[in-house]
């Protein structure tokens, strides 16, 4: 039977919480004097404790230290007082989760039974009867089945793990909310490693890739001869995930056809192949991501209503890289590590200025722009750490491209011609300057390019739905202002 201390200075918690977890088979001490709490530890040994934040005698932080110099279990912290900052220090000190009061009692037990599955007892007995000596534990990130992707350490993740313990054995349907590349479909795959499904398949699909003619037969799959090109019988990724778990990443990208066939599918758990007569039965869970609110999209008439309530069962909110800044290095470091396994290099680390230039730029293509970036800038490191010299140019000066449009220069101009870039000229300078019509047009174009890409943090594929273009016209666009301002083209030329 697990051992579990209880430290509150309000006996009234003590007591329900004691009495919540025996209910459950847990063997429980409570006390509410954190000294008393020290005392119980050096005679006994138990498999976790749970620490009120605020006491008089000592706080939750200074407690659990303590704890952990003797024995090695896990740790919650519980706490009336909902502060952010206070919550990010403990989790990084090594408390295992921090609840806020009121307490319910389902996460007080799935907290509890995640804490006792993740913290290894390093206090067993041994033959002698006593624990043996405390061994210095750090607070490591979580790694995916594919080591690819890790779970970083900061209080808003640790939340995302707790709502993915949740939800995994459940087959709930999912909806993932979050920026392109900031980790959701890593989140899905989480969910499905976690959940009684993780022995069938794990299907992902790209949505956005998908155009209205082919998203059918990729979805649903086809029979022989149905359409032009139908050489022969296909399978759909719904038909390929049966019995597992299917993630359709930016859902609200399919046409409204397609959408109607979703919505069969997942209201009789049904399926029929483009061209086919029979249908086939499917037991499949569905994850869902977009990075734009499906209920705000259903309202606008951009996405069938019926369908978001369908999906609506449980909702995950990925944060932005910008919104973590605690986990930048945790994520620099792992993609460094993979840089150097790829290149065949050994560089050590980060330069010391590093970590303030990270945590200062926006990250408009999170955890993707992060991992591109590193590989990078380890490709032309030549020394044992990677320095600001190796980054690209607008990472390097972000806060002084943020404060002026005239300086912002975009990845593709080398950092040693960037200084030749002339400023957008005023009003009445450029009047007597543009020889043509045109030349005015791209000027104006230009100027609104970069308003936008300010108001929508610099990323890149949000601007351009916001000028109702697609990203490629966007890059060809910028590039060919630099062109122009670079001194590549004349204005006669144009």
């Amino acid at each position: 039977m697990k051992r579990i201390l209880v430290v509150d200075d309000d006996p009234d918690i003590c007591f329900l919480l004691s009495k919540f977890l025996t209910k459950y088979e847990y063997n429980v001490d409570d006390t509410p004097s954190a000294h008393k709490a020290l005392e119980m530890i050096e005679k006994n040994v138990y498999d976790l404790a749970i620490c009120d934040y605020r006491m008089e005698e000592m706080d939750g932080k200074t407690l659990m230290l303590r704890i952990k110099e003797k024995q090695q279990i896990p740790v919650i912290i519980i706490t009336a007082h909902n502060d952010l900052k206070t919550a990010v220090l403990t989790i990084k000190s090594g408390a295992f989760d921090y609840i806020l009061k009121p307490l319910f009692p389902e996460e007080i037990l799935n907290t509890v039974q995640n804490a006792l599955k993740s913290g290894t007892r390093s206090a067993e007995v041994s033959e002698s009867g006593k624990a043996p000596a405390p061994v210095a534990k750090t607070p490591v990130a979580e790694f995916s089945e594919n080591d690819s992707y890790i779970f970083g350490n900061s209080y808003v993740f640790r939340q995302i793990m707790h709502q993915i313990s949740l939800v995994a054995p459940t087959d709930y349907s999912v909806i993932l909310y979050g920026e392109s590349g900031s980790g959701k479909e890593a989140i899905a795959q989480e969910i499905h490693k976690k959940s009684h499904r993780k022995q069938y398949p794990f299907v992902a699909i790209d949505c956005g890739a998908l155009s209205r003619d082919i998203a059918g037969s990729e979805l649903f799959g086809h029979e022989k001869g149905s359409f032009t090109g139908a050489i022969q019988q296909k399978q759909g990724s719904f038909e390929v995930a049966n019995k597992g778990t299917i993630f359709l990443d930016e859902v609200a990208n399919l046409s409204y056809d397609t959408q109607v066939s979703l919505l069969r599918v997942i209201q009789e758990r049904k399926m029929r192949r483009v061209g086919g007569t029979r249908d086939i039965d499917l037991d499949i869970r569905i994850i869902i991501a977009s990075n734009e609110n499906l209920q705000e999209a259903a309202r606008k008439g951009a996405f069938r209503e019926d369908l978001y309530h369908r999906f609506n069962e449980f909702t995950i909110e990925v944060p932005p890289l910008r919104d973590r800044k605690d986990d930048i290095m945790l994520f620099a470091n792992h993609f460094l590590k993979l840089a150097n396994q790829n290149l065949g290099k050994n560089i050590k680390g980060f330069a010391g200025e590093i970590e303030s230039i990270f945590r200062e730029y926006h990250w408009p293509g999170n955890l993707r722009e992060l991992k591109n970036v590193v590989k990078r800038a380890a490709l032309l490191s030549d020394g044992d750490y990677i320095e600001a010299r190796s980054l690209p140019f607008e990472i390097n000066n972000f806060q002084r491209l943020l404060k002026n449009d005239s300086d912002i220069a975009f990845p593709e101009i080398p950092q040693h011609i960037e200084s030749k870039i002339p400023a957008i000229p005023s009003q009445p300078e450029r009047a007597t300057e543009i020889h043509s019509l045109k030349m005015a047009s791209i000027d104006h174009e230009y100027e609104l390019i970069v308003k936008t890409l300010r108001e929508n943090n610099f990323n890149k594929s949000r601007a351009a739905r916001v000028l109702n273009i697609d990203r490629k016209t966007l890059y060809n666009k910028i590039a060919l202002y630099q062109e122009i301002i670079l001194g590549k083209k004349t204005n006669n030329e144009i």
